[in-house]
């Protein structure tokens, strides 16, 4: 209602004054002036009403593209939930869905079967998230040297980054980082290869992140 109180102020101000002026100089009785003075007040009232039916109708549009498209992330999502087994979950501020990119042991090649399932992440985060910054975390099982696997991680969070921009994503706006076999974000504790045991610890995770600035949502992916 800004502008409606500065039109009171400043507008609605000058006309009363224009009226006294004209009562002062022209002799105008009292009712006349009156009659003018409510006309005055009628006029600001219907402004008033105005403006707050007009802000209303800009309000209720804003929520309805809002309810669009949340419903249609949510279609999104849901598609991904059915097609590759992705679990999802929406809090107040976040929404954070598990979705299951695997290694090879000693290996930072990404697998041909999970290359879909992050040009799916992909389109989502293009259409949704275009200004997030994406970090891929990743991940080893705790065999061999901890520092050696700190590098395996950053290979395979560089091998998934690159992945995501030839599916379209900036790299201005990705970062890739490495935890290694850190025991604390291990999904199996203490699994580990060679082989096919602990591959549930090979794994990247990927975080949309806002920014605490803007109080927007960080939202996480990682496997199941």
């Amino acid at each position: 209602m800004w502008g409606v109180e500065r039109w009171r102020s400043a507008g609605g101000f000058l006309v009363l004054a224009v009226l006294f002026t004209t009562a002062a100089c022209a002799h105008v009785n009292r009712d006349e002036l009156a009659s003018e003075l409510e006309q005055v007040r009628e006029e600001m009232r219907e402004g008033d009403e105005a403006v707050e039916r007009r802000l209303s109708e800009e309000i209720r549009s804003l929520e309805d593209r809002m309810e669009h498209r949340l419903a249609s992330l949510e279609m999104e999502l849901g598609e991904l939930r059915d097609e590759f087994q992705v679990t999802v979950e929406r809090f107040e501020t976040a929404i954070r869905f598990n979705a299951p990119v695997h290694f090879a042991f000693d290996d930072a090649s990404v697998r041909d079967e999970d290359r879909e399932v992050l040009d799916r992440f992909a389109a989502v985060v293009r259409e949704y998230y275009g200004d997030a910054v994406i970090t891929v975390e990743g991940f080893t099982d705790p065999a061999g040297d901890p520092q050696y696997n700190i590098q395996l991680g950053e290979r395979r969070a560089e091998a998934v980054k690159e992945e995501l921009v030839r599916s379209g994503l900036s790299l201005e706006r990705m970062r890739a980082v490495s935890y290694g076999e850190a025991p604390e974000r291990q999904i199996v504790p203490g699994a580990s290869g060679p082989g096919e045991d602990g591959w549930q610890n090979r794994r990247v995770a990927m975080v949309i992140d806002f920014g605490p600035s803007e109080g927007l949502p960080v939202v996480t992916v990682a496997p199941h």
